[in-house]
């Protein structure tokens, strides 16, 4: 019987391990879309004014 609890917590935490990666995924995605969003509102001069242009936003999201 013990085995079968210690098995079976096992599974448990091997999915709770799973869904938590999963959602640090999902927010890490979207914290970078956040990001690009944001750095693509910018014009040009203000990109400039913090040391980027138009094509270090991609790079930098990566």
């Amino acid at each position: 019987m013990s085995a079968a609890d210690t098995h079976h917590g096992l599974v448990r935490n091997a999915r709770a391990g799973f869904v938590s990666k999963m959602i640090d995924s999902v927010v890490a995605w979207n914290d970078a879309r956040v990001t690009r969003n944001a750095l693509a509102a910018l014009s040009d001069r203000e990109l400039n004014d913090i040391g980027l242009t138009r094509y270090d936003i991609d790079a930098l999201i990566r």
